[in-house]
């Protein structure tokens, strides 16, 4: 293990319940990331996506692998503290297999581009070595003071 729970908050502003990465395993600073999510029955929303039959949103899985971009982005700032990796565009993503509790996603990350700002990665998520979900994602780093009182 790379980074557990306590040091990934310590690169991501997120919080539970919206934290969706779990442990990072692999990290080659400015090119690629591999992260765990276990997927548990007490994640809030399984309360109604579905009830009698949970699936893992698919919006949340790629919630997931933006997250863990997230830390391999930020891992290298030096103020991070003050920084936030924001979604600017999704292209291609597909979503192949259901998940459910129970699971462990492995969210894999391969950096296309990496500019000052603008970082576009491409992500799959596999459960058993099975590909359940994947797509291209574009982030940029803004300054969190800019980013909170711009509404951008």
């Amino acid at each position: 293990m790379l980074l557990d729970i306590k040091e990934i908050q310590k690169i991501l502003p997120h919080r539970p319940p919206f934290l969706l990465v779990d442990r990072i395993i692999e990290m080659e600073p400015g090119k690629r990331v591999v992260g765990l999510k276990n997927v548990t029955m007490n994640e809030a929303f399984f309360i109604g996506h579905f009830p009698g039959y949970p699936i893992m949103p698919g919006v949340l899985i790629v919630e997931a692998m933006a997250q863990t971009g997230g830390v391999l982005v930020l891992s290298d700032v030096p103020d991070r503290e003050r920084k936030l990796v924001l979604f600017a565009g999704i292209e291609e993503a597909k979503f192949r297999q259901p998940v459910v509790p129970g699971d462990q996603l492995r969210l894999e990350l391969e950096v296309l581009t990496l500019r000052k700002t603008v970082v576009k990665m491409r992500a799959q998520a596999t459960v058993d070595g099975r590909l359940v979900a994947e797509a291209t994602i574009m982030c940029v780093i803004a300054e969190r003071e800019k980013a909170v009182t711009s509404g951008k």
